[in-house]
């Protein structure tokens, strides 16, 4: 892999994480296109794209810095050093709350299914084109049911389970995370920008996890030119997520989803007529 490719891996790593367009459908798309990923170790690509991902996690790390640590100091605080009942806790105490327990679901699916997950179907582009289609359907309807009432300090425990319960589906190539986790988090009611909002601060958790355990495992393959473009491509990640953040908050504020709809029915349907026109083959 070059440091070309790396660039350019990471830069669509960076922008589809965030939208709720799936990274995992443009990366495979981008690396099957470049010729980048190895068919005959298909857990390196898996390894490449969770490690890459800490990038991204940096970037909502930076966005969030100043809430994430009133979250951490509140919750300690009020759980630690002074305790108080749940109900009674502050808003950011309370996130802290269901953040972690909005994690739980994907962590345990996650290890269950892992092997399943690092194999080929979940890289294979009908598994990915169809994907895209069905979650852009279901964010459609989710557009057309949802009240846009709820804030922040309206979710409560059982709502972050659910929209952690959502993002299991993530784990599907060409669901999205975001994707997921925004449209769980429109069923329950909540505005646009909210559900983004809270969908990037319940990432935290899964994606370090996932990225440093794919880190560890990947470090007994792992030789100097890849290392290189693994890090490069992290980095760049990590300017593009920043970037990609910033636009959708400020996009949802004032805009519906129905653009990132239409471009996954898009997508999905130019993967399945190259796939047809045997252009691109659809396992790895």
């Amino acid at each position: 892999m070059s440091i070309i490719n790396a660039i350019i891996l990471g830069i669509v790593q960076g922008l589809s994480e965030f939208l709720p367009i799936s990274s995992t459908a443009h990366l495979t798309l981008a690396g099957k296109i470049m010729g980048v990923i190895d068919t005959a170790h298909t857990e390196r690509w898996t390894a490449f794209i969770a490690v890459i991902q800490l990038g991204t996690l940096c970037a909502v790390l930076v966005y969030f810095f100043k809430d994430i640590v009133e979250i951490i100091r509140a919750f300690f605080q009020e759980n630690l050093v002074q305790r108080k009942a749940i109900k009674e806790q502050s808003l950011n105490s309370r996130m802290g709350w269901m953040i972690g327990l909005g994690t739980i679901p994907i962590v345990v699916i996650g290890l269950s299914l892992k092997h399943v997950i690092e194999g080929a179907l979940t890289k294979n582009l009908v598994v990915i084109s169809f994907s895209l289609i069905l979650l852009a359907v279901i964010l459609a309807v989710a557009e057309r049911v949802a009240t846009f009432k709820k804030d922040l300090e309206h979710i409560s425990i059982i709502d972050a389970i659910f929209i952690g319960c959502a993002q299991c589906f993530a784990l599907i190539p060409g669901a999205s995370r975001s994707g997921t986790t925004i449209t769980g988090g429109l069923f329950l009611g909540l505005k646009r920008e909210t559900a983004a909002r809270f969908s990037f601060l319940l990432s935290i958790p899964a994606v370090f996890a996932s990225g440093l355990l794919e880190l560890k495992e990947s470090l007994h393959y792992m030789d100097h030119t890849l290392m290189v473009a693994m890090i490069v491509a992290t980095v760049v990640a990590g300017i593009s997520g920043y970037l990609a953040i910033d636009f959708l908050l400020k996009y949802l504020k004032k805009n519906t989803t129905s653009i990132f709809i239409y471009y996954r029915i898009i997508l999905g349907l130019v993967i399945l007529i190259l796939l047809k026109a045997n252009l691109i083959t659809s396992a790895l």
